[in-house]
């Protein structure tokens, strides 16, 4: 039996992976448990207190179900095939993050959904790409299928948001660091896995180079700039393809070094593989000027106070597995 459905609700999608886990945390923080609906491919492992269904998005029909059944204003889609997973398997990569977008897309002209936020990512950059300061508007070249659905996927939004005034919004996130969620695939890993082999076994392999400057975010800040976006006033938000935003930037040696003020025993080393390459091709660092402008976006966390919130939350999560 479906609940009320007279309020207006927001539905998320890709519920269970790193972004999706934390944004429903703070939305049902800040609206309540009856007011978010979250979906994912598969069901969680425990029981939520919110309205929680499997639903594929790609099935178009299923999705305006869940929109009309449970009376969705706001969605958020969060379904993706991330950067390193995507060139193992670049077709599905393709299909999975192109279609869910139309699909999300044509649910909000057609259904008249309220608000839209879809992610994009600095995956959008490439060579040719200025890679220090990187611009809001610049020569786009990238490099791997996932680099190429955004892109494309930007368009769509720019176009959705002219042609048929859909509301919908978008950020360019960096590389995300969360000590809730482990790694999904992206080329950023190594700076969520280096805490937890830091705080493991006193050692981590990193499959990034050690002077492979990255820009970065701590995942409070990147929760607090998505929020800020969707509740920015419609008129505020004027950019529709996707907003440049920045946190920190650092390398690999730099992050492992800042590890080593706190735990003094930790190493590190560095075998690239494969992901490497695409690193190499994204920005160095990032220019959020339009986003500070239009909407007033400021980072809180820089690279010392990141570093001791994730050691810890990482040594009390393996103190209780103890």
């Amino acid at each position: 039996m479906l609940a009320d459905t007279k309020t207006k609700r927001t539905l998320v999608i890709g519920a269970l992976g790193q972004i999706g886990s934390e944004l429903i945390a703070e939305l049902t923080r800040r609206y309540g448990n009856d007011s978010v609906v979250a979906t994912d491919i598969r069901l969680p492992e425990q029981k939520t207190d919110f309205t929680f269904l499997k639903l594929d998005v790609l099935d178009k029909q299923a999705l305006y179900q869940v929109i009309s059944d449970y009376n969705i204003g706001t969605l958020y889609n969060l379904a993706a095939i991330l950067s390193a997973k995507g060139e193992q398997q670049p077709q599905l990569a393709w299909e999975i993050n192109m279609k869910s977008l139309l699909n999300t897309l044509e649910a909000a002209r057609e259904l008249s959904l309220e608000k839209v936020f879809w992610p994009s990512s600095i995956a959008v950059f490439g060579p040719s790409t200025p890679r220090v300061n990187t611009p809001q508007h610049c020569e786009m070249d990238p490099s791997t299928v996932y680099g190429i659905s955004k892109l494309a996927g930007e368009r769509w939004c720019a176009y959705y948001a002219q042609k048929y005034g859909v509301d919908v919004r978008s950020l360019r996130y960096p590389g995300l660091i969360s000590y809730k969620t482990l790694p999904g695939g992206g080329t950023t890993d190594y700076a969520v896995e280096i805490f937890h082999e830091a705080v493991k076994a006193r050692h981590y392999t990193s499959f990034l180079g050690e002077n492979t400057a990255l820009p970065m975010m701590y995942m409070p800040d990147a929760i607090r700039a998505t929020l800020s976006l969707m509740d920015a006033p419609v008129e505020a938000v004027k950019v529709r393809s996707s907003y440049n935003l920045a946190g920190i930037s650092f390398t690999p040696a730099i992050l492992a070094a800042e590890i080593q003020k706190h735990i003094p025993l930790f190493s590190c080393d560095y075998k690239p593989d494969f992901r490497q390459a695409i690193a190499e091709s994204w920005p160095q660092s990032i220019d959020d000027r339009e986003s500070t402008a239009d909407w007033g976006w400021k980072p809180e966390f820089d690279l010392e106070s990141m570093a001791h919130d994730m050691l810890l939350h990482i040594r009390e999560f393996y103190t209780e597995k103890v």
